[in-house]
């Protein structure tokens, strides 16, 4: 197998396959030719000391260096200082989000700024949740207490009591009844007294 070792980011042979050479690490089994495009002296010599051939290619197109790399230095150090910046800040949103902090603004970079909002979106949806939660459990004991307050209201009241005092008013009457009559029976017999 005929492996390409290139930095290229396009125009690649569908036909050939390809790994870029800044991750080396060691050679790859099954390779009977690489070919190395750059100066890649480590791919080279890992591969030669298994005895696979090499061909080793100049790149096609040569990137200009700035002869002072100036320009190259400042751009790197702003890239590395803007990529700081934006680690800190999502340090500090995670650190807020296991509740080690408060949620704060980062203050800058596009990542934490987006992971901000969504935090704060979490959060917000979280509170309301919150009082929701709040507000149904004071529903529900509000709730409770009524259902015990029907229920006492709906215990039958001693019925002894009703029914000696129902059987005196149809005594006073001379009305007859059945010893075990119920309580309804009573309450008919009595008021069938008071329509007469």
């Amino acid at each position: 197998m005929e492996l390409v070792y290139s930095t290229q980011n396009s125009d690649f042979d569908p036909e050939k396959r390809y790994r870029n050479p800044a991750h080396f690490d060691r050679p790859e089994a099954g390779v009977t030719h690489a070919v190395v495009i750059g100066d890649w002296p480590k791919v080279v010599d890992a591969y030669e000391a298994l005895s696979v051939e090499v061909s080793v290619l100049k790149p096609l197109i040569s990137q200009p260096v700035d002869s002072s790399g100036a320009d190259t230095i400042a751009s790197l150090a702003q890239d590395n200082f803007t990529l700081r910046a934006e680690r800190d800040g999502i340090q500090r949103l995670i650190e807020a989000a296991e509740g080690q902090s408060e949620l704060e603004h980062p203050g800058a970079g596009e990542l934490p700024t987006r992971l901000y909002g969504a935090l704060r979106a979490i959060h917000e949806g979280v509170i309301t949740i919150g009082g929701e939660r709040d507000n149904l459990a004071g529903e529900v004991e509000s709730l409770r207490a009524e259902v015990a307050h029907l229920k006492a209201a709906a215990e039958p009241v001693d019925n002894a009591e009703k029914i000696a005092s129902l059987k005196a008013q149809l005594d006073a009457a001379n009305v007859t009844y059945r010893a075990n009559a119920s309580v309804e029976s009573l309450e008919k017999a009595v008021a069938d007294l008071q329509q007469a």
